[in-house]
């Protein structure tokens, strides 16, 4: 497939919301986007039944649908000191207080644990790095299906920075990095057969290194200066587009408007 070249040039801006007059209780088809998208339910669904479908497909058809992926990028030591670098995709936050994160973790292909997982096991220390668009090749390059002993650092081109607290590396050009101890893995077993098949990580972040360029005064991450990187489906990975800033509606503030838009819509 004939792609054009990566768009250096391009990056995010803060805009309005899709559809910033939305009003409680308007339906989708009030805006010709909306419109456009409904108009799409004319080709009608496909229902899959996840028992009928084989490994393959099933994975196919999730890591396609449950997108855009946060990239965790994992750095764990073996018991031996063999240093180990891998991404993990089906990755995210759990609580910010206490700071917890969790990542699952497949399998290899004879059905062991991989190297992550095997590593944190025995040392409970590990690194997550996040990935920003300048190494995204750097962070692929380390997705190799390389034998136990080797070490993906050596082909990955990034550098190796002491942690604080545990043995395990960071990675150094990453923007925002963390420091994490093993809370809890929970083997996921087939709810059928009972086979083994994934781990889920749970940790603790004790650490967070950010670089004072994509931190604003406010101690958010700005993602304009960050440019994060996100796994899509097949072999595709995304970047952050345009952005725009739309806060949760509180109730106090918008009871009245709430009760007006049921009285507008009991007259339709």
């Amino acid at each position: 497939m004939s792609v054009p070249a990566f768009n250096s040039t391009t990056h995010s801006t803060y805009t309005q919301s899709p559809n910033p007059s939305w009003a409680y209780g308007e339906k989708v088809d009030t805006t010709p986007a909306g419109k456009d998208w409904l108009a799409g339910e004319s080709a009608g669904w496909k229902a899959y039944n996840t028992a009928e479908l084989n490994e393959v497909n099933m994975h196919k058809l999730l890591n396609s649908g449950v997108v855009p992926r946060p990239i965790a990028l994992v750095s764990t030591i073996s018991d031996e000191g063999i240093e180990n670098l891998a991404p993990f995709s089906w990755f995210n936050i759990v609580t910010t207080y206490p700071p917890v994160i969790s990542f699952g973790c497949n399998n290899n292909a004879s059905g062991g644990l991989k190297d992550t997982a095997a590593n944190l096991k025995i040392n409970k220390g590990f690194t997550v790095n996040m990935v920003s668009e300048a190494f995204v090749e750097n962070e692929n390059a380390t997705a190799i299906d390389a034998p136990a002993d080797f070490d993906e650092w050596s082909i990955s081109g990034l550098t190796k920075e002491k942690s604080v607290q545990v043995k395990a590396s960071r990675v150094k050009e990453s923007a925002v990095s963390m420091e994490c101890e093993l809370y809890q893995s929970i083997d996921i077993n087939h709810p059928i057969t009972g086979e083994h098949k994934s781990t889920l990580m749970i940790a603790h972040v004790k650490y967070v290194h950010v670089r004072k360029d994509v931190l604003t005064d406010r101690g958010i991450i700005d993602i304009t200066q960050f440019k994060p990187i996100a796994r899509l489906g097949d072999v595709s990975y995304g970047r952050v587009g345009d952005a725009f800033r739309m806060p949760a509606p509180k109730w106090a503030q918008d009871e009245v408007k709430i009760e007006e838009a049921f009285t507008t819509l009991s007259l339709l």
